[in-house]
């Protein structure tokens, strides 16, 4: 029995992930673990099946993936990411339902760099006239 497999990368933040779908009974698995266990909050597991939320296509998908860098937050929404750009590959009919809600788009918002001779990437230090 041969299962047709699709594969996306999703990245958020610094957190990259390998996401792969196919036909199944919706079970998840993230780096080797639960889904439950992964991620133990209702938001990030919630924030996860959202593209199959929208393309009405709950348990009909397995997903396997991987993914490193960042923390929770990060890694659930590029899971996300992953698990979106990966339906597209199952149907293209998915497209516009998943572009209406911002699903297909990366986030770019990362962390910007701490300047030299400041504080942080914006704040300085405390300028004393005297």
């Amino acid at each position: 029995m041969d299962v047709k497999r699709y594969y996306a990368t999703g990245k958020r933040k610094t957190s990259v992930a390998r996401v792969w779908i196919f036909s199944g009974k919706g079970k998840v698995v993230v780096n080797k673990r639960t889904f439950e266990n992964f991620f133990p909050l209702p938001l990030h597991r919630k924030n996860v099946l959202k593209p199959f939320d929208i393309t009405n296509t709950n348990g009909l998908y397995d997903v396997y993936a991987t993914v490193s860098g960042g923390g929770t937050s990060g890694q659930s929404d590029a899971v996300r990411h992953g698990i979106a750009k990966a339906l597209l590959s199952v149907s293209d009919d998915f497209r516009l339902l998943l572009k209406r809600e911002g699903l297909l788009t990366r986030d770019p918002r990362v962390k910007e760099r701490k300047k030299y001779g400041q504080r942080g990437a914006r704040a300085r230090y405390q300028f004393s006239k005297r």
